[in-house]
């Protein structure tokens, strides 16, 4: 495959920190039929935590959500990327973003920072198609689609899946992230939802995305309202996780990276009931 050529992602996905995100963990993914591993977080520009993933996997792409443009330098990731597609290639997507500047990384003028990012990896020789974009707001989902493969929007919903699509138009990837608790106690799971996104709910950049997309600032308030977090959390049965899930489908996503939550615990059970129920792993 060239370099240049946009891999196949798959329908679905896997996004998991990469501080707990284990080769073994990978493995099964793999073998359960997901199309991606997301190492979440903000992986380090010289990429070792991925490219440990990628060796311990036979073919199944792994992106990064995301590098963050403040923290990881854009020579030394381009160098990463090179390394790492010279001895697997065609596995390797960079996920890129401007983090948060409640982060006090010396955010400025965020936009034209991740603008003179790409242009780094554009000198450096990365291609287009593997790269992707941390993208909520309009422009910078209108620089994705020009710069980069696609986007990865985080904490988000269906209805923004769909704003995002008109925007990026069609034959631009479009990965949103979804949290999922696959289990029945409404009240835990909506606990564990609460926990998971509460850290976002005091970041500028996710709070403008849910105020666009109708949200309140009661909504947002001491943890995130019912609605919000039933919203941001999908929350059930497998069937009905599984329904939630393609809802980003059905709204213009070409791919969806799962969330199981609670971090704490092993995700594999949960992926390998929803495996089952989204098709993966049939002939």
């Amino acid at each position: 495959m060239a370099e240049d050529a946009r891999l196949d992602f798959g329908t679905y996905g896997v996004w998991r920190p990469l501080p707990v995100f284990e080769p073994e963990l990978a493995n099964a993914i793999e073998t359960l039929g997901y199309g991606t591993i997301w190492a979440g977080g903000s992986p380090p520009a010289d990429l070792d935590g991925v490219e440990r993933l990628i060796a311990g996997t036979n073919r199944i792409v792994v992106a990064t959500g995301i590098v963050n443009i403040w923290t990881a330098d854009a020579h030394e990731l381009a160098q990463s990327y090179h390394r790492i597609e010279a001895a697997h290639p065609g596995r390797l997507v960079l996920g890129i973003g401007v983090g948060h500047p409640e982060q006090g990384v010396g955010y400025t003028k965020p936009y034209r920072a991740l603008v003179d990012y790409l242009d780094v990896l554009d000198a450096e020789g990365v291609p287009v198609q593997r790269r992707v974009l941390a993208a909520l707001g309009p422009k910078v989902l209108e620089l994705a689609a020009n710069r980069s493969a696609g986007a990865h929007p985080y904490l988000t919903t269906p209805p923004h899946t769909a704003q995002a699509r008109q925007i990026l138009g069609d034959g631009v990837l479009l990965a949103p992230e979804q949290k999922v608790v696959v289990g029945t106690d409404v009240e835990q799971a909506r606990a564990v939802g609460r926990d998971a996104a509460d850290m976002y709910l005091k970041l500028q950049n996710y709070v403008n995305n849910l105020k666009r997309l109708g949200y309140t600032d009661d909504d947002i308030a001491q943890g995130g309202s019912d609605a919000l977090i039933d919203a941001l959390v999908a929350h059930g049965t497998p069937e009905y996780v599984a329904g939630r899930v393609r809802e980003h489908l059905d709204a213009g996503a070409d791919h969806v990276a799962i969330q199981v939550l609670p971090m704490r615990d092993d995700p594999a059970p949960a992926l390998a009931q929803l495996a089952d129920r989204l098709g993966l792993g049939l002939p």
